[in-house]
């Protein structure tokens, strides 16, 4: 089972290269997998009918319970063979579908076959955790296929309301979870349903919850908006996510859990009354449009309803028939959407109206959808007639409620024949006073996977007995009823064929009146849900302006100051109630003096910081107060944190540096005096509670300190440097979060600055001859010597000649230069010494960074382009790949971050060993001068641009042409 999951997510990866390799015909190879998952599904049916289960448990995390769990038994031997068949032929059919040169193929096709994956994890999990998180996957690859053609609005936005609402359903559904899980004791799924929880307030709380996640997948009222605007994306989407599989999840997840839950006093008032609603109101929708999609989208929503009412009506009998009508829908449903895409793309359009005559011009397509469409009317011999069948029978002998939901599948169903005879006529009939609409021939392969399913549907009619062993296996895990039904064609004449064959007149009826049903929907129709979902955003949106205007002042002085007083008034609320000093040890004022007269300096700076008028002097002593603590490290005796905190403020100040390029001089925000009045005061108690608050927490301490244990543990393994080690194995997985945190965050920044573009381009070379931000003079100086004549002997950087002479400093570039390969080696010690001496992977990336910085500050823009030729995102990406895939390689052994250590013998250099914490660290080396460089080009490259074009727009305005500067390579040269 595994295996096939991954075998979908790995040859999803691998679409780009196959759809340009192959260009269409690479759907065909990535059929496999989901063509591999149905055979093997299809060699397990004997053992699923037979009750029995298959598992699979991978123990990720022992120490915590956390496993991966997956369950083959008959309820996902259904789904898997409709997750996984429907999507083979769904893949197939796009080989016709699209054309070599459709844009975003290679994307649209990774995606579907990812969502194929999600799927099938989803319905064989048997952890709900893992089943959330495969829900969520499958919630992300629909929103991508929604918004294939990301161009369009309609489709962004159709996209985004559906990620929206399935999203805050899955939301609310992981608060369910926990709430059973914890209720249970376990969170796996067979074990709870073995022995629920006793019904309870928090369990009812939890059903409701999960629900929610349910119906927003299924479309279920009020939920229900999302789907018809979904059918923006392709034909093939609209098949496989909207009738077959994803529409199913919510469906699945309700006769999953249903034969546990459904004696649970919330569960079945929720589930039949919104499930009846949504049968009627979709159904009657339905017969007003005139989109063939739509028409199938909002009958997809009305079978929806039925569906969810069967599986959620918790008898045996009705579970027998959800589980056949399941298979029924899906193998009407998708081939009348396949059939559609068909029509749209012979004819090139959807429109009833102007469809005629189409069933003469294409007699295969129309037997095809004729086939499908009798099966969703209910018509014999088709296996959707034997699941009505199945379905009206079970609500008749049920309970009271039962029968009442009876009466609303009834006119359900009525509307279902209607609004069927609507699609086959609007579709292939002929319309008076209409020309017949021209169309172009299909081929087999276009028309073959919607007759493959359309003949099951014909088949599995008579043969419904036939799965009758494998979906009782599932019923049965209901209470048994006195007279348990059996799956057949024929049961005889009854009260059920009656009823049938009463829905199939009102149906006729409804379409034989169809423009007096049509005027009266429309007269009577209440405000779409489409409408009330975006009048609530807009709302939503207002208020957020108006919340956001209130309470962003464009003061980072109150911001600054909210937050503290936020924090001061918890922090002094605990201290009261608790009083946690009481018996706490008392603080020392030092260790050693030294201690003292540090801190005291490092007070002295920031007290400075509040007197100075100039932002470079606040910067400057703002970075005295971070050496100051970096001091208190090194006395303190952690030379690893103090050099860490060194490096981190050295990089800081010099991003502050250029920032400040781009702004005044001096601060513009004149403070009152009541201001600073009111200022002191909180920063003085904010400051005083959290050396109250970190004394406190020192002090009530009652365990031993982990750090002896730590100490020898590192010393076990011949290592001596603790801080590193706890970086890169023992709490490793913290580190993996940073750095993805780091990189984000880095990325997110630049971005803004960056809006079109994040490379310097093609044009340095260029650009290298005109005027430049380092060689822009403020006032026009003269006197001053040009070219060969000023210039030093020889070229100490690469971009000299960028550079003004009264801006160059020679001793700065000799130094910047000769120093540059030094740093860069002292970087690389630092990355491999971490494991007996200071260093490590993030304080060797803040280095080489540094070094890159030297070089910007020496030479500019174009000096750092021709220092670092590489892209900041390159080294950030290859990185996270680093630490990632070392990370991963520890699922060898069981486990995630498994550490290896290899010894082994040079000559010359004698033993050595390298252990996978050093390539992960070197995978945070990488990661961190990614981000520097990206900090640099985006805050120094990119403002040296805008210096240019304002001095450019400056000068053309004053009339006054740029100065050409010498081409590069001459400075220097000889005369």
């Amino acid at each position: 089972m595994t295996a096939l999951i991954v075998c979908h997510f790995v040859l999803a990866a691998f679409a780009r290269p196959l759809v340009r390799a192959l260009g269409r015909r690479a759907f065909v190879v990535l059929a496999l997998p989901p063509a591999a998952a149905t055979v093997w599904a299809a060699t397990q049916w004997n053992t699923a009918a037979s009750g029995s289960a298959v598992t699979w448990t991978w123990r990720w995390m022992p120490a915590y319970d956390v496993t991966v769990a997956l369950r083959f038994d008959a309820l996902a031997e259904l789904m898997v063979l409709l997750a996984a068949g429907i999507g083979t032929l769904v893949l197939l059919y796009c080989a016709s579908y699209f054309t070599d040169g459709t844009p975003q193929l290679a994307g649209f096709a990774g995606n579907l076959l990812a969502f194929a994956g999600a799927m099938l994890a989803l319905v064989l999990a048997d952890d709900l955790i893992s089943l959330y998180v495969f829900w969520e996957l499958t919630t992300v690859f629909s929103f991508l296929l929604i918004g294939y053609d990301s161009e369009q609005k309609h489709s962004r936005r159709s996209a985004l309301q559906a990620l929206t609402v399935t999203t805050l359903g899955g939301l609310a559904m992981l608060v369910g979870f926990l709430i059973i899980g914890q209720s249970a004791g376990t969170y796996r799924i067979s074990a709870i349903l073995a022995d629920p929880p006793r019904a309870g307030l928090a369990v009812s709380v939890a059903v409701v919850l999960i629900l929610c996640g349910a119906l927003s997948k299924s479309a279920i009222w009020p939920f229900s908006l999302w789907l018809p605007n979904a059918m923006a994306a392709p034909t093939p989407v609209s098949a496989y996510l909207h009738a077959a599989a994803m529409v199913k999840a919510g469906v699945y997840l309700v006769a999953r859990l249903a034969p546990g839950f459904a004696d649970v006093p919330v569960w079945r008032p929720v589930v039949i009354v919104l499930g009846a609603a949504t049968m009627l109101l979709g159904g009657w929708r339905a017969l007003r449009l005139n989109d063939l999609k739509l028409v199938l989208a909002y009958g997809t929503v009305s079978q929806l309803g039925f569906l969810t009412l069967l599986a959620g009506t918790g008898n045996r009998d009705t579970a027998l028939a959800a589980a056949v009508m399941i298979l029924g829908h899906a193998l009407f449903k998708a081939p009348l959407f396949l059939v559609t895409g068909i029509v749209d793309h012979a004819a090139g359009t959807r429109d009833l109206r102007r469809l005629s005559g189409v069933g003469r011009a294409l007699p295969h397509v129309c037997t095809v959808a004729v086939l499908a469409a009798a099966s969703m009317a209910a018509l014999p011999p088709l296996l959707g007639f034997a699941a009505k069948e199945a379905a009206f029978d079970a609500l008749l002998h049920g309970s009271t409620a039962d029968r009442w939901a009876l009466g609303i599948t009834v006119a359900g169903s009525a509307l279902t024949v209607a609004y069927t005879l609507r699609f086959v006529w609007g579709a292939f009939f002929r319309k008076p006073g209409a020309e017949d609409t021209p169309v172009h021939r299909v081929g087999w392969a276009f028309l073959a996977p919607p007759a493959l399913l359309a003949a099951c549907g014909l088949v599995l009619g008579p043969g419904v007995g036939w799965t009758d062993r494998l979906f009782g296996a599932y019923a049965d895990a209901f209470p048994p009823s006195a007279h348990p039904y059996h799956l057949a064609l024929w049961h005889g004449f009854g009260t059920a064929l009656l009823l049938s064959a009463v829905a199939t007149a009102g149906g006729v009826l409804l379409f034989t009146g169809r423009t007096t049903v049509t005027r009266l929907s429309r007269r009577i129709a209440w405000p779409t849900a489409d409408s009330v979902f975006g009048h609530l955003l807009l709302g939503l949106e207002r208020f957020s302006l108006q919340l956001t205007g209130f309470v962003q002042r464009g003061s980072l002085s109150v911001y600054l100051a909210t937050t503290l007083l936020v924090v001061l008034a918890g922090q002094l609320t605990v201290l009261g109630v608790d009083r946690p000093w009481r018996g706490a040890v008392a603080p020392r004022v030092w260790d050693v003096p030294l201690q003292g007269a540090v801190a005291l300096l490092t007070c002295a700076a920031a007290l400075c910081c509040l007197t100075v008028r100039r932002r470079m002097k606040a910067v400057v002593l703002a970075g005295l107060t971070g050496y100051g603590a970096a001091l208190l490290f090194v006395v303190q005796g952690g030379p690893d944190l103090a050099l860490t905190q060194f490096c981190v403020e050295t990089v800081s100040m010099i991003v502050f540096v250029l920032v400040l390029r781009r702004m005044p001089v001096h601060f513009q925000e004149s403070v009152s005096t009541w201001r600073r009045a009111v200022r002191i005061p909180v920063a003085l108690a904010a400051a005083a509670t959290l050396g109250v608050v970190v004394w406190v927490a020192s002090a009530a301490r009652t365990g031993a300190p982990a750090g002896a244990a730590m100490v020898e543990e590192v010393s076990h393994h011949g290592l001596k440097d603790v801080v590193a080690t706890i970086l890169v194995d023992l709490r490793s997985w913290d580190t993996m979060g940073e750095s993805a945190v780091l990189a984000a965050a880095a990325v997110g920044v630049t971005s803004l600055i960056y809006l079109h573009r994040r490379t310097e381009g093609s044009s340095l070379r260029e650009e290298v001859r005109g005027r430049t931000a380092w060689s822009l003079t403020a006032p026009g100086m003269t006197g001053l010597p040009h070219g060969d004549e000023g210039a030093p002997e020889r070229g100490w950087l690469a971009a000299g000649s960028t550079l003004a002479p009264e801006h160059r400093s020679i001793v700065f570039e000799v130094v910047a230069r000769l120093l540059f390969h030094p740093v860069l080696v002292l970087s690389v010690y630092l990355l491999f010494c971490a494991e007996n001496m200071p260093g490590g992977g993030f304080v060797a990336g803040l280095v080489a960074g540094l070094a890159l910085i030297t070089r910007y500050l020496a030479g500019g823009r174009f000096e750092l382009a021709e220092a670092a030729p590489l892209q900041p995102g390159l080294f950030t990406g290859l990185g996270l790949f680093l630490s990632t895939g070392v990370a991963l390689l520890g699922l060898a052994d069981g486990t995630v971050l498994h550490a290896w250590t290899h010894h082994g013998r040079l000559p010359l250099i004698g033993e050595y060993h390298i252990g996978t914490p050093v390539l992960f660290d070197f995978g945070v080396y990488l990661l961190v001068l990614g981000v520097v460089l990206d900090i640099v080009r985006a805050l120094g490259a990119k403002i040296d641009r805008q210096i240019e074009r304002a001095a450019a727009e400056q000068a053309a305005a004053a009339g006054t042409p740029a100065p050409p500067r010498p081409a590069p390579g001459t400075e220097g040269t000889p005369g």
